[in-house]
């Protein structure tokens, strides 16, 4: 638990460190213009973009609630909800969002769920998630290719290209540890061999008839879990309009300041900067991610402006979750 103490507090100064280069650099140009544009956004598309953000981490507690009623019926989305919040606070200060699904399982096993539903729950969420990125990462792609929303730069091209492999090669692995029975066993037998080799796995022989067991209820669990197509077709449309709100957020804060975009290419480019963001090794995306929405949505909207917008939709779609999930976390389950 002290260890767990100090890893939190290296990344939050590591988050605070990166937060103040960025609005550095974001700032050090005509400062004073772009704390006026920041000043007067239009309150009301301002709380849409944060209600779109809401909507999102709303619709990620109900897969997460519909994946725990396929065990128990009486799973609440009271409590997938309050697992939602708490985990936007894991995911925001761990690089690649790391955090977030150790302590799901964690979280499922106090709710009530065994080790081997828990990590069921959380792989069918993430699978679904990862399907959705990819679906629309697929038509953001496809789009651009026939009506070039965004002039060819090979440097951008091939971070997307890059992010999209990632994003995909994703699945796989995901897909061959929830199925793949046999592949899990010799990566296992391989970990617990290396494990050993170097004095960190004492009783290797115990270590590996409990892992197996567990190898064995987690596949056969995945398996009968899976096998409702409804429930698994259910769960990746939900994760798309989860992400297609999410993906919006940038257009109600370019109509905050009395610009026009079109929804649709707001899409496009928010999907092209979250494909680059999911490679970036820093809590966040950061750096990555504001890069990338700079350059995109700057073919479309340029100078103080697009600073501005950059700074405030960082905020809602991650400093936010940061602060909701930390309030969240000190509020104990009912």
């Amino acid at each position: 638990m002290q260890k767990n103490k100090k890893s939190n507090i290296k990344n939050g100064i590591l988050i605070a460190i990166i937060t103040v280069i960025v609005l550095f650099f974001a700032l050090k140009d005509d400062f004073y213009e772009k704390i006026n544009y920041i000043l007067s956004f239009n309150i009301w598309w301002l709380i849409g973009g944060i209600l779109l953000v809401v909507l999102y981490w709303l619709l990620k507690a109900e897969v997460i609630k519909l994946c725990g009623n396929q065990i128990k019926n009486d799973y609440t989305f009271k409590k997938s909800l309050k697992l939602t919040l708490d985990t936007q606070f894991f995911n925001a200060i761990t690089p690649f969002s790391l955090g977030g699904q150790p302590y799901q399982v964690y979280r499922l096993k106090k709710q009530g769920f065994n080790l081997e539903q828990g990590m069921n729950i959380i792989i069918q969420d993430c699978i679904v998630y990862q399907i959705a990125l990819i679906l629309l990462g697929t038509v953001a792609i496809i789009s651009n290719y026939f009506f070039g929303f965004f002039p060819d730069n090979h440097f951008l091209k091939k971070l997307v290209i890059l992010g999209y492999i990632i994003n995909l090669s994703v699945i796989v692995i995901l897909f061959i540890v929830a199925f793949n029975k046999k592949g899990n066993k010799i990566l296992l037998e391989l970990a617990i061999k290396l494990g050993a080799k170097f004095k960190i796995i004492k009783d290797k022989e115990a270590f590996l008839e409990k892992s197996n067991k567990i190898i064995i209820d987690f596949h056969q669990s995945a398996k009968a879990l899976m096998k409702n197509k409804i429930h698994f077709i259910r769960i990746i449309l939900l994760n798309i309009i989860a992400l297609t709100l999410l993906y919006l957020v940038p257009y109600t804060l370019i109509m905050g300041l009395g610009l026009e975009m079109n929804p649709f290419i707001v899409i496009v480019a928010t999907a092209y900067v979250m494909i680059m963001g999911s490679f970036v090794p820093l809590p966040g995306g950061s750096g990555g991610l504001e890069y990338g929405f700079v350059r995109f949505f700057g073919v479309y909207i340029v100078g103080a402006k697009l600073s501005s917008i950059m700074i405030v939709w960082r905020f809602i779609t991650y400093y936010l979750g940061l602060i909701v999930g930390a309030i969240s976390l000190s509020k104990k389950e009912d």
